[in-house]
């Protein structure tokens, strides 16, 4: 089974989808019955099925159920870590950013309908 779903379009929907039939072809590949893998992560059976069929279960059960199938030291390929940043730590000369800054931007000029017919005048 080929898994060709490109996270940078699908929507959370598709990408929620992709990665249940990526745990369930894992589960499988691994020869463990749904009841197994339940009784290892400390669910119930039937949320293992809901996993699997993409139907919402919360973030601990699938982070539960990545551990009971072995894979969670896939979690930090998830989100990088956020304190190596070589290009930034030159700037800031080495100091570690404590707080977010939005950038400033000028307020553009208001437009409105006949403000060129105005100055022409």
């Amino acid at each position: 089974m080929a898994f060709k779903t490109d996270f940078t379009i699908a929507t959370s929907e598709q990408i929620e989808n992709a990665i249940c039939r990526r745990i369930e072809a894992i589960r499988l590949s691994r020869n463990i019955t749904r009841e197994n893998l339940a009784k290892e992560a400390g669910v119930s059976e039937r949320t293992i099925a809901r996993l699997e069929e993409g139907k919402g279960v919360s973030f601990d059960t699938l982070i539960r159920v990545l551990i009971a199938l072995r894979i969670q030291g896939n979690l930090e390929t998830l989100l990088p870590d956020p304190s190596i940043r070589p290009m930034e730590r030159i700037g800031t000369s080495g100091t570690e950013r404590r707080r977010a800054r939005p950038k400033q931007t000028i307020p553009a000029k208001k437009w409105t309908w006949n403000d060129e017919k105005q100055g022409k005048e």
